[in-house]
């Protein structure tokens, strides 16, 4: 019988606060379980000088946890969901998606204007080439600036002049109580999220049944079928933090299906092509295939070359 678990992960702010949820469910319905996180840095939080795009993506934010796994330092480890590969390799399973919080990005200016009302020229701070494709498409006179770090360090950097806005993921900001610095939300028809935006992941070994068993009341079914569909058009386009794709998936009211929108566009803005179908919730894989498909007969395997390429 499992006396312990030891939870591994990263040590920025918001990763921390993750890990204390989990660690919080897994106590509440395990009293008397001991358990523990086990914080590491990883080469993404270290690699702040250079775009994510370009230095390996976005397995150098999970790579030292799974060494961690492996090697039984400890026994899980919590993820934001958005930043893990859509494949994971063969000794890994995800043991729980956690009820999803806020899937949509956020604004956040010390100036008065919205979005739409920016200047031109007006500098936008993201890493994400999903997020730059959707605000030059439908704001090209703005001017996009790569941006890295904690939430905590990127508030800095706009605190500080270097950018007239930048955008964040909306439950970052709410979970690190920065509701406040919040100036607008973005719909879901302004800024398509990234697969699997909101949610945070649990991961384990394929062969740790107890453990398996252990973190499985964690697991939000709706919230796991969705970003499954997310994840398979994701994975249908081999997309990765490398190209601009986004994939956002939702119950439908009064129905018991899921409905599937998805993006892929240039860098640029200037090519943005979206797809979208829906199907029951047990036909997730399927539905993400079928949205990958509809996206790949748009040309959306020629945006994702040329991307590629640079």
């Amino acid at each position: 019988m499992t006396e312990s678990i030891r939870i591994a992960t990263r040590r920025s702010p918001l990763a921390i606060w993750q890990a204390d949820f989990v660690k919080e469910k897994i106590s509440e319905l395990n009293p008397r379980l001991k358990v523990e996180l086990v914080a590491m840095n990883t080469k993404g939080d270290q690699a702040l000088d250079a775009a994510l795009s370009g230095i390996g993506g976005k397995g150098l934010f999970i790579n030292e946890l799974e060494s961690a796994l492996l090697d039984g330092r400890a026994d899980i480890a919590v993820h934001s969901l958005k930043d893990m590969p859509n494949t994971l390799s063969e000794d890994f399973c995800l043991g729980a998606v956690c009820a999803r919080g806020n899937p949509c990005d956020a604004l956040v200016t010390n100036l008065s204007s919205p979005l739409k009302n920016l200047k031109p020229g007006s500098v936008v701070g993201t890493s994400s080439l999903r997020r730059r494709s959707q605000l030059l498409a439908a704001h090209p006179h703005l001017e996009v600036k790569e941006i890295r770090g904690n939430v905590n360090t990127r508030l800095d950097k706009l605190d500080d002049g270097s950018y007239h806005a930048i955008i964040l993921a909306s439950i970052g900001l709410e979970r690190l109580n920065l509701h406040h610095r919040i100036s607008s939300r973005l719909s879901i028809k302004e800024m398509l999220p990234a697969p699997g935006q909101g949610a945070i992941a649990i991961q384990c070994k394929v062969v740790d049944k107890s453990i398996k068993s252990l973190i499985l009341p964690l697991h939000d079914r709706i919230s796991g079928f969705c970003v499954t569909a997310e994840r398979s058009v994701s994975a249908r386009l081999n997309g990765n933090c490398k190209v601009p794709i986004a994939a956002y998936a939702e119950l439908v009211r009064g129905s018991n299906e899921i409905v599937l929108r998805a993006m892929v566009g240039s860098i640029d803005g200037t090519s943005i092509l979206c797809a979208q179908d829906r199907d029951c919730p047990n036909n997730a894989v399927k539905l993400g295939n079928r949205v990958g498909d509809k996206l790949l007969g748009l040309g959306a395997d020629k945006i994702l070359n040329d991307v590629a390429g640079i």
